[in-house]
């Protein structure tokens, strides 16, 4: 019987581990968390590969298979985020000017855990601070992107108070499939300073992240740098309306339409707000918002004598985007006037 058992360890050493595995379970124990957690940055502007290795003791295990389940705090949600994955690797996009917290536990299911999903008690920790650096409180301000009329892009910032004289400023995106960070191809200047990207020319893709950064360097040392995550395809911005039309109908009414916006942006996305301005004949001026869903607006006039003029601008609505910026407004037209068109 020695012999036997002697015998039966030798041929099945795997399954012994996968049986005192059980045991630890039945006992209230945890199977190990991943080994060797690891946060790599191979130069996205924030995507960052996070990497692990499976706990040493289920490297021979086959009756089971592992996943891990991977925390990380989402710095721009200010919230935890989880992910379930059968890889020992994972990307994720994090906000360079704050502190990485990531923790990864490991998963383990089939025969050798009776099929019941086991999940360590313990979990790898990695907490790493802010890997960006550079002279406090330098980094640009009121950072914002527009997608002009869904044909080139265009960003500006402020600089920073506090900047050292003889600053430089440089902007890097990235974005799938480009392999590094590139700089900005055309870039907006107030003198010799550079305040903004001009990306007219260059093609970017809607509805995929692109990353940003506004780094730099002064006589004093680097500057802080800034970074962003956007899809340019929810910061649109239609050219203004150009043809408005207004005419008087039936009893006095004022019948005001309006032709789209040439360009990219899709007309069914559009919503409008007219802007109606009112002088009585006293001479007092009223002024009131209309939002329109529309191409006109019908309003009726009940004093002969008094001046109305009218504009309009628009952007798409909620329904197509997250959010958007109004255009500018279009040229006004009045009645009465010599000639109620704009070209």
């Amino acid at each position: 019987m020695l012999i036997m058992a002697n015998k039966f360890r030798l041929i099945y050493p795997s399954l012994q581990m996968l049986l005192f595995m059980i045991l630890k379970e039945s006992n209230g124990l945890s199977v190990d968390p991943p080994e060797n957690l690891a946060v790599l940055d191979p130069g996205h502007l924030g995507l960052l590969e996070i990497t692990w290795s499976p706990p040493s003791n289920l490297i021979n295990v086959t009756d089971c298979s592992a996943m891990y389940q991977l925390e990380y705090y989402n710095t721009y949600k200010d919230r935890w985020a989880a992910v379930r994955t059968e890889k020992a690797t994972y990307r994720a996009q994090f906000n360079l000017m704050k502190d990485v917290h990531v923790r990864v536990y490991t998963l383990l299911n089939g025969p050798c855990t009776n099929n019941t999903m086991i999940k360590s008690t313990n979990y790898s920790e990695l907490f790493q601070n802010s890997p960006s650096t550079g002279i406090k409180d330098t980094a640009v301000q009121d950072f914002i992107c527009i997608f002009q009329n869904m044909e080139y892009l265009e960003c500006k910032w402020k600089r920073s108070p506090k900047m050292p004289a003889n600053s430089e400023q440089s902007l890097y995106f990235w974005h799938k499939p480009l392999e590094q960070a590139v700089e900005c191809p055309k870039y907006i200047k107030s003198g010799e300073v550079r305040t903004g990207c001009n990306f007219t020319g260059k093609s970017l893709p809607q509805f995929t992240d692109i990353n940003f950064s506004v780094n730099g360097s002064s006589p004093k040392g680097p500057l802080m740098p800034f970074f962003i995550t956007l899809q340019i395809q929810n910061h649109v911005k239609p050219a203004a309306t150009e043809k408005l039309y207004l005419q008087t109908g039936l009893d006095n009414q004022l019948e005001l339409h309006w032709e789209d916006p040439v360009g990219k942006v899709p007309t069914q996305c559009l919503e409008w707000e007219v802007e109606h301005s009112q002088e009585g004949a006293d001479g007092k001026l009223s002024l009131r918002n209309i939002p329109a869903d529309q191409n006109s607006l019908t309003l009726s006039s009940s004093h002969s004598d008094e001046s109305s003029c009218f504009r309009v601008r628009s952007k798409l609505h909620k329904y197509c985007v997250e959010q958007s910026f109004w255009s500018d407004w279009s040229h006004p037209v009045c009645h009465p006037a010599p000639d109620n068109v704009i070209t």
